[in-house]
C-alpha cells in the first residue's frame, strides 16, 4: 500500500472519530426535558444552565479555522502527489528500435 493511501485512510479515520465525538457533544444539546407529571408542563429554568447561545463572530472564526485547516490539508496532499509522480521525458515516449 502506498503511502499516499494509507495517508488518506488515517486521516479519514481520526475525521470520522472527530464527527463521533462532536456527535456525542452534540446529542445532549437537543434532549428535551420533560415535565413531571401533575406539574402542569411547566418547568422551572434550572439555575446553572446558560440560556445564551454561542456569539456569531465566534461561529464565524471557527468556520474560518476550519477553511484554513481544510486549505493546508489539501494543498499539501496534491504537493505529496505530485512529488511521487514520475516525470515524463522525450525519451521515454520514444518507441524503441525506430
Amino acid at each position: 500500500m502506498n503511502r499516499i493511501r494509507a495517508t488518506g485512510r488515517r486521516i479519514a479515520l481520526l475525521a470520522g472519530l472527530a464527527a463521533a465525538l462532536l456527535a456525542i457533544g452534540v446529542v445532549p444539546a437537543f434532549a428535551r426535558q420533560v415535565p413531571p407529571p401533575g406539574s402542569g408542563g411547566v418547568l422551572a429554568p434550572s439555575p446553572s444552565a446558560p440560556v445564551e447561545g454561542m456569539p456569531g463572530w465566534q461561529i464565524a472564526l471557527i468556520v474560518l479555522g476550519a477553511a484554513v485547516v481544510a486549505a493546508i490539508v489539501a494543498v499539501r496532499v496534491d504537493r505529496a502527489r505530485a512529488a511521487r509522480q514520475q516525470v515524463v521525458t522525450a525519451q521515454r515516449l520514444a518507441v524503441p528500435g525506430k
